[in-house]
């Protein structure tokens, strides 16, 4: 499962907010009437309105991008290589061509503009030319009326292959000189000793995202010559980029909306069926779907990289980590997509959140024949937590510690400095988020309920075969773009009178991928304005760049563009309550210049925090006269009203774009790898209590309980479904998710073979949130979504080894691995 799990019926999914974490009180709820009359709750930050899409997605009633439907639309298809490695003699599409009900069938020859894309590197063909370099590559693709018929066309297109033998060993790769990215991070003394020293090789498997909503979208051409497309993605900006390059196009002839998506996690950042479709209907002059199989959509988009992991740790006798060696490994496949920084993530995060004087890491990334690797849940931190956090749990038995107190004598703090000399400015309660999950109450003992035994309701196991374990690990990860990448969101906001009442329209390109980012939005707006009609626009390109919906960002990115065009519409309601510039209308006040600065009433600076005498904090105060926004008035000090949204959106609609942008970041200096390259940190500790059948190889997770810093909880449900998703999945890591690849070939591509957890496999979870702000983000928050999914998987493994004494050195765990058959 990939969201939010569990029921209200076990205490243990209730969030225990931490008391002494000092955030701010919620505003009070507002009433929104509805035109039907009922009454409902529509709240701020701090609170969990309901989510609009949720009851839709109950009821089966959501349209997902794989329901859009246009008339006189055709259905594409794509002919896939069935080799790893290859060079193309001759492509005959004749027989294709001549299937009744076929209307295109296009290859790389029929590409109008560059044949190549890329998020950062264009390196990968829109369709293949002369060479396939991955078993599944595009090579043709067909328009038809009926999906059958396309898919029947491209079975008959014929291509004269000569193969040639695959790389598919990442080390074979990196001494043949695939090499991708190599980052070193240097710092202290490279020959320091230790009078403890532990080693370890870990492997890590290649892990798919598994969304359910396969790739799809559709094309319809446009009377000005470019093309409309309604697509499921993270990025619409990066998409139309490449889209708009392909088809030799101006961007603004190429038009994305966000249609519904069924899932994410990284794999949709790189494009899928966006030019294929695109061309076709550019070709035929007529809209154009494509919809991928499950099949089909284990090829056609990126992966997890699988990693080798070799760390060397030198403690003193009492644990003290004097000195961390690493070289870690990772397969980026056949095409860059983000490798380099998931490189870069794996070096920079890769002793994990401790204090270490002296450090040496190589990080190499490499092209291989295997299936491309990018994006996904963790970037580059999950394998390098695997390592590290099995690498302390062996520290902590060769110095006689338990898990917990090694890692706690090594626990970063506020103030410490990482590996790449960055100061970590802000909480780091990395020793409290361990301390939180080790004191909450053990699970009860194994009982005689064959439900609860590792064998289940096949009732193969019994209560005295069963040994329980119990392990810890915690994981850090960076938020938002890092290395000097220029970082922003943009955000339009726009505040009217519709039927009598002041009505908020908030309109940005970030992309809802499940997080739940259009509440967010909605309650940024609502705090801000003080307003209960909040109204939020369907993503598309009409308005500028939100950024990719990855990093942990949008939250912090977007709800910091939409906080500051908030603030900018306050400016000039103030402007206009005042008869001052902007009185009679807007007069752009709030306008976001060049370098991200807000222009006008008030500044924002680097930290997206708005100084002077312009706006203030989430409280919906403005300074300096003492004016409060809320409840649609804007009142003084002492409470008297001096004007309502009534009134003063009488002169007209008031609408401001900003764009925000993070503090700098800087790219790592390639040599010593030293520099600040990342905006923000993020921890989480997990312990998982496991119950194993060491003779049937069975392990069950009984529970797992975790704790967190979210900085801010923004929609308090919101943040507990990201931290139970986020452990689920890296749960499926610890014990069953897998592409099996032999010889570039992937062997398992269908949910029958390629195993998620399902509600029986996700336990019970305890979670601690803590909401320790930090100063340089908006409302302080702390991106989310990612940290749960790093150190579960290390946690669950650990228990694991706890149980069995065996080293376990790979995830994930099979059966074979515990029983020594494999």
């Amino acid at each position: 499962m990939r969201g939010g799990v569990g029921g209200p019926g076990d205490p243990l999914w209730a969030v225990r907010r931490d008391p002494d974490a000092g955030h701010p009180a919620p505003r009070p709820s507002v009433v929104e009437a509805e035109p039907d009359g009922a009454a409902t709750v529509s709240q701020g930050i701090g609170a969990s309105p309901v989510r609009p899409d949720g009851a839709l997605k109950v009821r089966g009633e959501f349209a997902f991008s794989s329901d859009l439907w246009a008339d006189d639309m055709l259905w594409g298809a794509t002919l896939r290589s069935p080799h790893p490695s290859a060079t193309i003699r001759r492509i005959d599409i004749g027989a294709a061509l001549a299937v009744p009900g076929v209307y295109a069938v296009l290859t790389s020859d029929d590409v109008p503009g560059d044949r190549y894309y890329g998020l950062d590197v264009a390196d990968q063909p829109v369709l293949a030319v002369d060479e396939v370099c991955y078993r599944g590559e595009p090579v043709a693709i067909v328009a038809a009326d009926h999906p059958e018929t396309a898919r029947r066309a491209a079975e008959r297109i014929v291509v004269d292959y000569r193969v040639r033998e695959p790389v598919t060993d990442p080390e074979a790769a990196l001494a043949g000189g695939r090499l991708v990215r190599h980052v070193p991070i240097r710092r202290g003394d490279p020959a320091a000793v230790a009078e403890v020293v532990v080693t370890g090789e870990y492997r890590v498997g290649m892990q798919d995202q598994a969304f359910l909503g396969p790739e799809s979208g559709l094309a319809v051409p446009a009377p000005d010559g470019g093309v409309e497309l309604y697509v499921a993605t993270q990025w619409l900006h990066a998409d139309q980029r490449q889209v708009a390059a392909a088809l030799g196009l101006p961007v603004e002839l190429v038009r994305l909306s966000l249609a519904g998506v069924g899932g994410a996690f990284g794999a949709r950042e790189d494009l899928s069926m966006q030019v294929h479709a695109s061309l076709l209907a550019l070709r035929t002059g007529r809209p154009v779907k494509m919809v991928y199989g499950r099949e089909e959509s284990f090829v056609g988009h990126v992966h997890r990289h699988p990693a080798i992991l070799r760390y060397e740790h030198g403690a003193t006798r009492d644990g003290e980590l004097v000195y961390v060696r690493a070289r870690i490994l990772l397969d980026g496949g056949a095409y860059t997509s983000t490798t380099p920084a998931v490189v870069a993530n794996a070096a920079s995060l890769g002793v994990g959140p401790y204090r270490v004087p002296n450090v040496t890491v190589d990080a190499y990334g490499v092209h291989t024949n295997n299936p491309p690797c990018g994006a996904m849940r963790g970037f580059g931190a999950v394998q390098a937590c695997f390592g590290y956090e099995s690498q302390m749990d062996r520290l902590a038995e060769a110095v006689g510690l338990d898990p917990v107190q090694v890692r706690l004598r090594n626990a970063l703090a506020e103030g410490g400095v990482m590996p790449t000399g960055q100061v970590v400015e802000g909480p780091a309660p990395v020793a409290r988020l361990l301390e939180l999950v080790r004191d909450r109450p053990a699970p009860p003992p194994v009982g005689d309920d064959p439900r609860q035994l590792p064998g289940g309701v096949a009732n193969t196991t019994t209560p005295e075969q069963v040994v329980r374990g119990v392990g810890y690990a915690i994981g850090i990860k960076n938020v938002c773009f890092s290395e000097g990448f220029d970082d922003y969101a943009t955000a339009r906001v726009r505040l009217e009178l519709i039927g009598g009442e002041p009505t908020a329209l908030v309109h940005t390109a970030a992309a809802e991928v499940g997080q739940g980012l259009v509440t967010v939005q909605a309650q940024i707006a609502r705090t801000e304005l003080g307003v209960s009609r909040v109204v939020v626009a369907t993503a598309d390109t009409s308005v500028g760049s939100a950024g990719s919906s990855s990093a942990s960002r949008q939250t912090y990115m977007t709800g910091g563009a939409v906080r500051a065009a908030c603030r900018a519409v306050r400016a000039a309601l103030v402007a206009r309550l005042a008869g001052g510039p902007g009185a009679g209308g807007d007069d752009g006040a709030g306008q976001v210049d060049g370098d991200g600065l807000v222009d006008g009433d008030g500044l924002v600076d680097g930290d997206g925090l708005v100084d002077g005498g312009g706006l203030v904090d989430g409280g919906g105060l403005v300074d300096g006269d003492g004016l409060e926004l809320a409840g649609g008035a804007i009142r003084d000090a002492a409470g008297r009203t001096l004007g309502t949204l009534v009134d003063l959106l009488g002169a007209g609609p008031v609408e401001e774009t900003a764009r925000w942008r993070h503090r700098p970041t800087r790219p790592l200096d390639p040599v010593t790898g030293q520099g600040d390259a990342h905006v923000q940190y993020a921890f989480a500790a997990h312990r998982a209590t496991v119950d194993v059948d060491p003779e049937l190889g069975l392990v069950r997770v009984v529970e797992i309980a975790t704790a967190q810093d979210v900085g801010r909880a923004i929609n308090p449900q919101a943040v507990l479904g990201q931290i139970h998703g986020g452990t689920a999945q890296g749960l499926g890591l610890a014990l069953m998710e897998e592409l099996q690849v032999a010889d570039g070939v992937i062997r398992n591509p269908s949910f029958t073979d390629y195993l998620i957890p399902t509600v029986l496999d996700v336990p019970p979870m305890a979670v601690d949130v803590l909401e320790l702000a930090d100063p340089h983000a908006p409302y302080g928050l702390r991106g989310v979504g990612e940290p749960p999914t790093i150190s579960a998987t290390p946690a669950i493994v650990a228990a694991i080894r706890a149980a069995t004494g065996l080293p376990l050195a790979r995830v994930p765990v099979r059966p074979e691995h515990l029983t020594g058959t494999g």
